[in-house]
């Protein structure tokens, strides 16, 4: 017989959304109850398996009461609020934002982010060639993975992951202030000098590809990276007696990339460095 843990029961919350009755278990966020009740607020810098930091400030939303436009990823629900997605005030913040993103980074690789742009009718290039961009050459000091911080918002959800949520190894750090504040390891080092241990947790929810795997980022250099190519099986890592549950991504018969389902109740994403990389032996075919 399976047991399945229900957990404590959670009271409905009701309020309203764009002036529709919803209601939302307690403990949820504005964002959680929009997207429940359909509604499509773009955001970048939330992870399903990551607490908010409410960072790049896409989700924003109008709350009846509240000053300022509130960030739907972190701002919990509460009975009886009036959410407003879809105002002038909330889609003018957004445009804002996505120019200020696109004009500075390289969202070539964000998921959606080309939607977002043309459907907020967002003109990135107004603020001229002479918007602050990083451009630095990727970084590719290992086999695995590829640092491209051009690509880099700053959502901070790769710290976190290396951090005290998830792999404890605290080897990514924010360092600078201000303008000058950029994603790095201690004292800027190499990553092979470095406290990583190339799980590739942070690569798992960077949401812009400024992490990537090596074998994706050469694959999009010579221009044969094509998701809608590949396929996705689930199987069982063999490495160790944990049961990691890993989604094997194929292109041409080869394995591309490993991940794992983020409601997975034992890796919630999460692999180590021979789950995520460790699959060249099954393509040993001489």
């Amino acid at each position: 017989m399976t047991v399945t843990p229900l957990g404590i029961p959670r009271r409905l919350l009701e309020f309203t959304v764009d002036g529709e009755p919803v209601r939302a278990p307690e403990g949820s966020t504005v964002l959680d109850a929009c997207r429940a009740a359909g509604k499509d607020i773009p955001t970048l810098c939330q992870g399903d398996t990551l607490r908010p930091w409410h960072a790049c400030r896409v989700c924003v939303v109008e709350v009846e009461g509240s000053r300022t436009l509130v960030p739907a990823c972190s701002r919990g629900a509460e009975a009886g609020m009036e959410v407003r997605t879809g105002t002038e005030r909330a889609r003018h913040s957004r445009k804002i934002v996505l120019e200020l993103l696109a004009s500075s980074v390289d969202l070539s690789t964000t998921p959606k982010a080309a939607e977002w742009i043309k459907e907020y009718e967002a003109k990135p290039d107004r603020f001229g060639a002479g918007a602050a961009r990083m451009d630095e050459e990727p970084r590719i000091d290992n086999e695995l993975y590829v640092r491209d911080y051009d690509k880099c918002i700053l959502c901070y959800k790769c710290v976190d992951a290396c951090g005290e949520q998830w792999q404890n190894s605290f080897a990514i750090a924010v360092a600078g202030r201000g303008f000058d504040a950029r994603i790095a390891v201690e004292h800027d080092a190499p990553l092979t000098d470095s406290a990583c241990v190339y799980c590739g947790n942070c690569v798992e929810v960077c949401p812009t590809g400024a992490l990537s795997p090596k074998t994706e980022f050469d694959m999009r250099a010579e221009g044969t990276w094509d998701e809608s190519r590949q396929t996705e099986t689930s199987t069982v890592c063999a490495y160790c007696g944990v049961g990691c549950t890993l989604t094997l991504h194929v292109q041409d018969n080869e394995i591309v990339k490993v991940t794992s389902p983020h409601d997975n109740p034992v890796t919630h994403g999460n692999l180590c460095i021979k789950g995520r990389f460790g699959y060249q032996h099954v393509q040993n075919r001489g």
